[in-house]
């Protein structure tokens, strides 16, 4: 069986460790993995798929990235084409896995709906699949998140200084309140329990008045500025699927420059980026991406196309395709409440 596997949309730490997971299970039965670069535009462009080996697969687990190649690419541009995936896997392949976040397991559905033999697994730093508790590279992003609260805290301490630290998550908040909640985070901003501009300041000056010279603050880059009391226009992007580009929305610069403007706080900024995608995966994310690769190679060899393998508390579990297509994992009221605790 000649088994395909791409990785589609961002990069994240645990994406190796699932190829190899997927791939070593393949191997062992005797079937070939066939890599596909640059994730959809490898299968609706020129089609670059290539067999993979035992010696591309050993000593991955550790590394970062992705050793296929990425890519944000939109199947619905006249120059792509769902319709030229659907031909390139039945020329191609016997089975596709599609590693990737909501996009790529809403086209791998798609796929599965007009009869392709597509398995999908779960990456998306923002871990915000519906049908899952676990999602390639998170643990990995939470953990950045809270070393880099641990360092900046010093310097906010020593220069009595509120710090504005922007981290990643595009429409829910788990990587802020995780991370914040982990390192110690004096206020989250999140998407899903807004906060005006009015509170954020309130709650800074309150501290100020109980003998806290400093302040750690962190938001989630797709907080709603208009709550905050913007009247800028996002940025839309002219690069792969489309939509908002957040590193060009400045949230962290906007809440600082409105904290500096009320006056009696010394602010600064820290946008953490790219290094949560970067570096070496997490123990966690290590074992875990293993695990939904090897499950997904027994969805492959069992026949079982047009699923997902989930983590469903400490199992991996198959669910259909449509139930994490379909929906999003916003962080609970319960769990804020508890960061909240901590303010």
């Amino acid at each position: 069986m000649r088994i395909g596997v791409l990785t589609a949309g961002g990069d994240a730490p645990g994406l190796n460790a699932a190829i190899r997971g997927l791939g070593q299970m393949a191997f062992r039965d005797g079937h070939q993995l066939v890599g596909v670069a640059n994730g959809w535009a490898g299968l609706a462009g020129d089609y670059s798929g290539r067999d993979l080996s035992h010696e591309e697969l050993a000593g991955i687990v550790g590394q970062g990235g992705t050793l296929l190649g990425t890519a944000r690419y939109n199947l619905d541009d006249p120059k792509g084409g769902r319709d030229r995936v659907l031909t390139a896997i039945d020329q191609h392949l016997d089975a596709l896995v599609a590693i990737g976040g909501d996009g790529t397991q809403r086209i791998a559905n798609w796929l599965a709906e007009r009869g392709a033999p597509v398995v999908g697994v779960p990456k998306t730093l923002d871990n915000d699949l519906h049908g899952t508790d676990y999602c390639i590279g998170f643990d990995t992003a939470v953990s950045i998140v809270a070393e880099s609260l641990d360092r900046l805290y010093t310097t906010a301490a020593s220069h009595h200084r509120v710090m504005i630290v922007e981290t990643m998550g595009r429409a829910t908040g788990w990587v802020a309140a995780m991370g914040g909640l982990a390192g110690g985070a004096d206020l989250i901003v999140i998407p899903e329990f807004p906060l005006t501009m009015e509170q954020i300041v309130e709650h800074l000056v309150k501290r100020r008045s109980s003998n806290n010279a400093f302040s750690i603050v962190v938001v989630a880059e797709g907080i709603n500025l208009e709550t905050l009391g913007s009247e800028q226009r996002d940025e839309v992007s002219t690069e792969g699927i489309g939509g908002v580009r957040l590193a060009t929305r400045g949230v962290g610069q906007f809440v600082a420059a409105r904290i500096d403007a009320h006056g009696g706080f010394e602010v600064r900024t820290t946008v953490l980026g790219h290094l949560q995608r970067g570096g070496s995966p997490t123990a966690y994310d290590r074992i875990w991406a293993t695990r939904v690769g090897a499950a997904a190679y027994d969805a492959v060899v069992a026949g079982k196309f047009g699923m997902i393998p989930v983590v469903q508390g400490s199992q991996v579990e198959l669910a259909p395709l449509s139930v994490v297509a379909n929906g999003q994992r916003k962080v609970p009221r319960e769990l804020y409440e508890l960061c909240s605790a901590f303010f």
